[in-house]
């Protein structure tokens, strides 16, 4: 940053009065000194208690030259840039939270994943692309993501389903990519300091205002108090057809069953496939469906869907259609947003993880059975278990940092998981649930 940290914490008053200023916790302030940065989140407090001002607070460099070879930055909010160099589209990203993803595989859908929308996706595994990419691994009809970030550059596909590389892929779709970033050094920034907004630049002229670019992250809002549900869901109700995929038949055949309204607040179609295979006719509504809208459909079950955003804003419609759905007797199984929204229209509170948990290889305890499952996980916020009204109870936990990732109510013959059932990184570990959903209904 333009002015030392050693600066900032002696006009502060030392570091115990410096947590007391900015309301952070002693260890935050560890981390401030481990990292040599300060979150974007903490210096309008600094900037109250100091005097100092943004372009004092902020790292952004004065010049503008490029390091050799560098064709793209990704610039957070408080100013520090990664050079790399760029691939897909040449183009600069809205400001977006920049997060991990620690996924060995997978890399095409999770840019097409709903729940990735406002986000640029570093990946930690540092070779990205070598598979290139298929119409059949989309999750969706486009790509969500607003970035990639990776370690090397991006090589030719090897892979007999591959029909597009995965430079020309995102290209095709308006998405910038750097690589040559050093993914090890900002994975750890993020984990310690939390997600930062941050924009990818990888301009036509090779032109950088990097102070600009710092400005247009810093000026974003973030994710906490925005819906993005309704930007992501579908516009109309339609029917679901297509199971799950293998290797040797490709897509299953469905034959139907037990009839499932899913609410679209994100949903990725290995999500629906999950559940044609396991014996649902699928009926998919908007996000934005009433409960008459659902009950119209004289559903068996209702499925609440993954998705992005703040689940504290899209409660504002969803809460209102879950809670008229509970009232009429038909069993929920929510996931991902759908369990934070079921937590809510329960009585719950939800609340912003420090950094969110992305990737595939999140260890989950059942609390019921005492199993651990290794889950795939795309969260930012999380339910607060204290909040959670009696009737409700916690049916599986993280074992990285004990948040919730279950409840149930079986009197209202509801329950849902913060992760990702469908994406079988154990890889059958939670295939359970769907089962348990269509036992639900009888």
């Amino acid at each position: 940053m333009a002015i030392s940290l050693d600066e900032i914490l002696r006009r502060l008053g030392g570091s115990d009065a410096a947590a007391t200023l900015t309301g952070v916790s002693p260890e935050a302030v560890r981390k401030w000194r481990s990292s040599n940065a300060i979150p974007p989140r903490h210096w309008p407090a600094i900037m109250a208690a100091t005097g100092l001002t943004w372009e004092e607070l902020s790292a952004a460099p004065e010049s503008t030259e490029v390091p050799p070879g560098a064709t793209a930055a990704l610039v957070l909010a408080d100013g520090t840039v990664f050079w790399g160099r760029g691939f897909g589209a040449r183009t600069t990203s809205a400001p977006s939270e920049l997060c991990f993803s620690t996924g060995l595989t997978g890399y095409q859908e999770t840019m097409t994943d709903p729940s990735f929308a406002g986000q640029i996706v570093t990946f930690t595994f540092p070779h990205i692309g070598n598979v290139g990419t298929n119409a059949e691994d989309m999750e969706a009809t486009q790509i969500f993501a607003r970035g990639m970030v990776t370690k090397e550059d991006v090589t030719s596909p090897s892979n007999y389903r591959s029909t597009a590389p995965l430079g020309s892929w995102l290209k095709t779709q308006g998405i910038a990519g750097i690589s040559g970033v050093d993914t090890r050094a900002l994975t750890l920034r993020i984990r310690d300091l939390g997600a930062p907004n941050a924009v990818i630049s990888f301009p036509e002229d090779g032109k950088f205002d990097l102070k600009a670019l710092a400005a247009q992250a810093a000026g974003w809002a973030g994710l906490e108090g925005l819906d993005l549900a309704k930007e992501v869901s579908c516009t109309q109700s339609y029917e679901w057809t297509g199971g799950t995929w293998d290797w040797a038949n490709g897509f299953a055949e469905t034959n139907g069953g037990k009839k499932v309204v899913a609410v679209d607040y994100g949903a990725k179609r290995n999500i629906l496939r999950s559940l044609a295979s396991a014996g649902c006719q699928v009926t998919v509504v908007p996000a934005t469906a009433t409960a008459e809208d659902i009950l119209r459909h004289q559903p068996d079950g209702v499925f609440l869907s993954n998705g992005p955003g703040d689940p504290a804003a899209t409660a504002a419609y969803a809460v209102p259609a879950i809670q008229g759905v509970m009232q009429a007797g038909v069993p929920i199984f929510g996931i991902c947003l759908g369990h934070q929204l079921l937590a809510t229209a329960l009585g719950a509170k939800t609340y912003k993880l420090e950094r969110g948990h992305r990737g595939a290889n999140q260890p989950v305890k059942d609390l019921r059975s005492g199993k651990v499952e290794i889950t795939s996980q795309n969260h930012g916020f999380a339910v607060d278990e204290k909040s959670l009204p009696a009737g409700v109870e916690v049916t599986h936990v993280s074992l990285f940092d004990g948040s919730n990732e279950g409840i149930a109510a079986p009197a209202k013959k509801v329950f849902s998981v913060q992760y990702h059932p469908e994406a079988s990184p154990g890889p059958s570990d939670s295939s359970y649930l769907f089962k348990r959903f269509v036992e639900l209904m009888g």
